[in-house]
């Protein structure tokens, strides 16, 4: 066939893929559907790397089912309100005060700073590496 008889696309009945005449070949007109744009937070991405390193297979299934954003979604929404629930919880029975951050604010500051690397710790352990 010459070129001026070639069709600029069709589509392949067994298949039903659409193909494009580009110079002298047919390309699969393929395309993906656009998935939901997320910001991952910092338990988004922990959670990513550990999917990416220790969980391949299901990092690989989520991904090919467009399931993984929404999965991160979840994990990092659950993670982050999980922590600022820990965090009050740790607080109420620690000896900490508002009065202490005017008064001494040194152990306050590393009071809380504890408060919430043990907060972070329990998720981490809960949500994160599982």
């Amino acid at each position: 066939m010459r070129n001026e008889e070639l069709r600029k696309e069709f589509t392949d009945e067994k298949t039903g893929i659409s193909y494009i005449l580009v110079g002298d070949y047919y390309l699969p007109n393929l395309t993906l559907e656009q998935e939901e744009k997320i910001t991952l937070n910092k338990y988004g991405l922990l959670r990513l790397d550990y999917l990416k390193k220790h969980k391949k297979a299901d990092y690989i299934i989520m991904f090919m089912n467009k399931e993984l954003n929404k999965h991160l979604k979840d994990v990092q929404e659950t993670a982050q309100a999980r922590v600022n629930k820990l965090i009050e919880q740790l607080k109420s029975k620690s000896d900490l005060t508002e009065n202490m951050k005017n008064t001494d604010i040194l152990y306050w500051v590393g009071t809380m700073n504890a408060i919430k690397n043990q907060a972070e710790e329990i998720v981490l352990k809960e949500l994160i590496y599982v």
